[in-house]
């Protein structure tokens, strides 16, 4: 029993250093040079913040940095099987259509990933298959 309670604590432990670690590095931002989808939103081309909302990790804040694009959206934790090398927003892109799909903060194993929204769902149905584009961070 005790075994148990100390694995369960370990564990929690370890998930809360993961949402920490995106909380701790404060703001990503990038130049994102085409438009983009958020759940059935879409967001211009332009430079963009991402944060955590609220001290939770998994509610992100996307901004765009003049102030007139803001989207809010869940989010869950990722594992990379080694750390990441850089500071990174990653988007899955269907023809001329791209989708936010997660975010990465260099050094650490462990990302947010955006769900598939049912309009991202339905655009990768008809298409025969999908690209990832990588935009780093500033």
């Amino acid at each position: 029993m005790k075994k148990q309670v100390l694995t369960l604590v370990g564990v929690l432990s370890l998930l809360l250093v993961a949402g920490s670690a995106f909380a701790q590095s404060g703001q990503i931002r990038a130049n994102i040079p085409f438009n983009f989808t958020v759940n059935h939103t879409t967001l211009p081309a332009g430079n963009y913040s991402v944060t955590t909302a609220g001290g939770t990790a998994s509610i992100l804040v996307i901004r765009g940095v003049d102030g007139n694009a803001v989207k809010l959206v869940g989010s869950h934790h990722v594992q990379a099987s080694k750390l990441s090398d850089r500071t990174k927003l990653v988007f899955r892109c269907y023809g001329d259509r791209y989708f936010l799909a997660q975010v990465w903060v260099r050094g650490s194993q462990m990302g947010r990933e955006l769900p598939k929204s049912t309009l991202e769902s339905e655009i990768a149905m008809d298409a025969a298959a999908h690209q990832v584009v990588l935009v780093a961070s500033r």
